[in-house]
C-alpha cells in the first residue's frame, strides 16, 4: 500500500505558505479543518466553498464561513483580486474542469497553493507494472469504479499546463511518505520520486 502525507501534516505546510492576517479562499475545503486552522494559527480572514451539503454544514458548525458550489461552474460571486490566497487541495483530479477552475482561482486570488497527488510517483507506476490494475492506496484510496478522480495528472503535466497557460510557479514542495523531501534526487527528478505535490502559483502578468 502506498501512504500518503497525513492530512494534518498537509494542512500544516499550507498553513505555513500564507501569510499572517491574509484573506483566503478555500475551493473544496470540505469540513473546514483547514479553513479552522488558517483562523487559529494564521488569523486568516477565510471563506470556503463546498459541493457536499453535510459537510457545509460541519464547516457552519465550527462557525465558518463557506458556501455551497459547483466549482466547475466557476466563481462569479467574487470579484477579481478579491483574495490574497485561493487554496485548491486535492480537490483538482475531481473538478470537470480543471482549466476553468484554476482560471477562476487566479482570477479571484492574488496567489494559489494547488495540492495533488502525483500520478507519476514511483510506486504507483510499480503497481500498474506488476498488478496490471488501477492502483488503490493511500494516496488513491478508491477503485476504479466509484473514483472521484477523474482527472489524474502529474507534476510534470502540471508544470507545462502552467508554461503553456503562462501561470508563474512561485514555490513548489514535493511530499513523498508524509516527509517534505527537498533533497537533490527529489529536486532533481520529482516527477519520479514525489508521491504529492504542493505549488504556490499565480498569474504571470510579464507574459500577458
Amino acid at each position: 500500500m502506498i501512504n500518503s502525507i497525513s492530512v494534518q501534516t498537509k494542512y500544516e505546510l499550507i498553513c505555513g505558505l500564507i501569510n499572517e492576517g491574509s484573506s483566503v479562499l478555500d475551493l473544496g475545503c470540505g469540513s473546514g479543518d483547514l479553513l479552522k486552522l488558517l483562523r487559529e494559527k494564521k488569523n486568516a480572514r477565510g471563506r470556503g466553498v463546498e459541493i457536499n451539503e453535510d459537510n457545509v454544514i460541519k464547516c457552519i458548525e465550527k462557525g465558518l464561513s463557506v458556501f455551497q458550489g459547483n466549482l466547475d461552474e466557476g466563481l462569479q460571486d467574487y470579484q477579481n483580486k478579491s483574495f490574497d490566497f485561493v487554496v485548491l487541495n486535492q480537490t483538482l483530479q475531481c473538478v470537470h474542469k480543471p482549466d476553468y477552475v484554476i482560471q477562476e482561482m487566479l482570477r479571484v486570488g492574488e496567489k494559489g497553493i494547488i495540492s495533488f497527488p502525483n500520478f507519476a510517483y514511483w510506486r504507483v507506476r510499480s503497481y500498474l507494472l506488476f498488478n496490471g490494475k488501477m492502483p488503490v492506496s493511500g494516496i488513491l484510496p478508491y477503485e476504479w469504479y466509484n473514483t472521484p478522480n477523474i482527472h489524474l495528472l502529474t507534476i510534470t503535466d502540471f508544470k507545462n499546463f502552467c508554461r503553456e497557460r503562462k501561470i508563474k510557479i512561485l514555490k513548489e514542495i514535493y511530499v513523498n511518505r508524509a516527509q517534505v523531501k527537498n533533497d537533490f534526487i527529489h529536486t532533481l527528478m520529482p516527477n519520479f520520486w514525489a508521491e504529492e505535490a504542493i505549488f504556490v502559483v499565480q498569474r504571470d502578468i510579464s507574459r500577458s
